[in-house]
C-alpha cells in the first residue's frame, strides 16, 4: 500500500483525555478512519504511514464515523507514535 492510498483510510487521529490513557494503559492509538475500511487495511495503513506494526485493531462505528483502535507491542511504540503525529 503506498503512503496515498494510506492517508484515504487513516483520516485523522482521535484525540481525547480517554485516548491518552488508552496509549498508556492498553498501548493503543485510536484513528478516525474510511467507514468502508476493513481491520487488514487499517492495519497496512498503519504501517505504510507510520512504520510501525500494529499487534490488533479493533474498530467500532459512531457519530464521528468510523474509529479504529489500533494496538502495538510495547507501551513506548504507542507513546513514540502519539509523539510522531502530534498526540502528545
Amino acid at each position: 500500500m503506498n503512503p496515498e492510498q494510506a492517508r484515504r483510510i487513516i483520516l485523522k487521529p482521535y484525540i481525547t483525555e480517554k485516548t491518552f490513557a488508552m496509549i498508556e494503559n492498553e498501548r493503543k492509538i485510536c484513528f478516525i478512519t474510511d467507514s468502508g475500511a476493513s481491520k487488514r487495511e487499517i492495519a497496512e495503513a498503519v504501517e505504510a504511514l507510520y512504520r510501525q506494526k500494529p499487534t490488533g485493531v479493533n474498530t467500532a462505528r459512531t457519530l464521528y464515523g468510523k474509529k479504529a483502535f489500533v494496538q502495538f507491542s510495547t507501551t513506548e511504540k504507542a507513546r513514540d507514535l502519539a509523539t510522531d503525529i502530534g498526540m502528545l
